[in-house]
């Protein structure tokens, strides 16, 4: 993209953090009659469809256990698994193997791992495995080729040969039977992309991977519930199938952001291809297992989640989507990355001039919400591992891990205001639990 584009981010970025600084300021600087009752009015909004939203899980047919008996050999269509690998010295060769041991016939499915300019003995590993296993499509690029996983997902796209995309990270783990019962949930669906829901290997390693197991779950609940209220749902990087036709005709991915995942997402749903949600089977990775690792991480899904509302708003503000799905967007987008920048400054504002803050109803309302969410999200019936600790105590500690984003999101948002922008696609590490 052009330098008028990332400048048009960065002043979007300006108004967007200027505009939450005035409606917390407002308030504080004059007495606003009735203000109270505004706020209050936001905590019944944000409440009422906050519950709709989870409650919509309860009718969620499960198919865990359920095959389409229709769905034989012939009618499987040929499937691609894309996985863009750098320095996975530590998981890769574990993936390559359960890959080739999931229940799919041999002719219709391929795999291909993209070396995406390794400098440890990624590549030393995959040379190994490509003579144990004839069918497995190395795809090196060089360490300076650009654009990150979007990129390396990019450039094997001219190397597939299915009607389908399985796009994998190198630490994903899925069940033998995985793909078999995904197309029994797409032809049931007739989905244009579907989700896996997100289950953590490593749940019991310490709090923050509890946290995060418990952080997952609560983010599926709200995928479905949105899907099924208002047909808005989202992509998440590891465990997304989509059709190749529809990926190409929105261009396929966008090498210009840092959640390649979120800013897909968008474009299908400005292109009204509906993004299904499977919570059984679900894909397993790894959770971070330290604050440095979780702050790195949450910050780029910060700057990407912000970057693809200010790329797409104009067009999500037009007819190419209802108006039920603008109010969706409108809601998450405010208590995701309005919320934390309003609460913080008004909290900070309030131990300066020496007051009660302002927002405070709506920030508590917001987290009993989370709170539900995380207690129903892991009392559902889960294949993958899942938090052993579900206790009220366990849960009120995993609502207030959440408050590591009231942290993340104002420091990102006022970076993406000062300086220039530069794409930077920091990867997670994985240790291979």
């Amino acid at each position: 993209m052009s330098n008028s584009f990332y400048k048009n981010r960065r002043l979007k970025s300006i108004i967007f953090f200027v505009a939450c600084s005035l409606l917390t300021i407002t308030p504080h600087a004059f007495d606003i009659e009735n203000f109270s009752y505004l706020i209050f009015a936001s905590c019944l909004v944000i409440a009422f469809y906050g519950l709709l939203v989870i409650s919509k899980n309860i009718n969620r047919i499960n198919l865990s256990n359920t095959f389409n008996k229709n769905l034989t050999e012939n009618k499987l269509p040929v499937l691609d698994i894309l996985v863009a690998a750098r320095d996975e010295e530590n998981v890769i060769a574990r993936l390559v193997e359960r890959l080739f041991n999931l229940d799919y016939p041999t002719n219709k499915l391929n795999i291909y791992i993209i070396d995406d300019g390794s400098s440890d003995k990624t590549p030393l590993i995959l040379d190994r495995l490509s003579k144990e296993y004839a069918q497995l499509k190395i795809i090196s690029r060089s360490p300076n080729a650009g654009g990150g996983k979007s990129g390396a997902l990019n450039y094997a796209l001219k190397f597939t040969q299915g009607e389908w995309l399985l796009v994998l990270d190198a630490d994903a783990q899925l069940k033998k039977d995985t793909l078999i019962r995904l197309f029994s949930f797409v032809q049931e669906g007739s989905w244009s992309a579907v989700q896996l829901r997100k289950s953590v290997m490593n749940v019991n390693k310490n709090f923050l991977t509890s946290c995060q197991s418990m952080e997952m779950a609560m983010d599926a609940i709200f995928q479905y519930g949105r899907l099924t209220v208002a047909g808005v749902s989202e992509l998440r990087g590891n465990g997304e199938l989509i059709k190749k036709d529809i990926l190409l005709e929105c261009g396929a991915f966008n090498e210009d952001t840092v959640t390649d995942d979120l800013d897909l997402s968008l474009r299908l749903l400005l292109a009204k291809s509906r993004i299904g949600i499977l919570w059984n089977p679900p894909v397993m990775e790894e959770a971070v297992e330290n604050l440095t690792a979780l702050f790195s991480q949450r910050q780029r899904w910060a700057e990407g989640g912000l970057q693809r509302f200010f790329d797409y708003g104009d067009q999500l503000l037009t007819k190419k989507i209802d108006n039920l799905q603008k109010f969706d967007l409108t809601y998450f987008f405010i208590l995701q990355y309005g919320l934390p920048i309003i609460s913080m400054l008004d909290l900070i504002l309030s131990i300066a001039l020496v007051e009660t803050p302002i927002y405070w109803p709506i920030s508590l309302t917001a987290f009993t919400i989370s709170g539900i969410a995380f207690w129903y999200g892991t009392s559902c019936l889960s294949e993958g591992p899942v938090a052993q600790n579900k206790n009220l105590l366990m849960i009120f500690l995993s609502v207030f891990y959440l408050s590591h984003w009231f942290l993340v999101i104002p420091w990102v948002a006022l970076k993406m205001s000062i300086f220039p922008k530069k794409i930077l696609w920091k990867k997670t590490l994985h240790t291979g639990v």
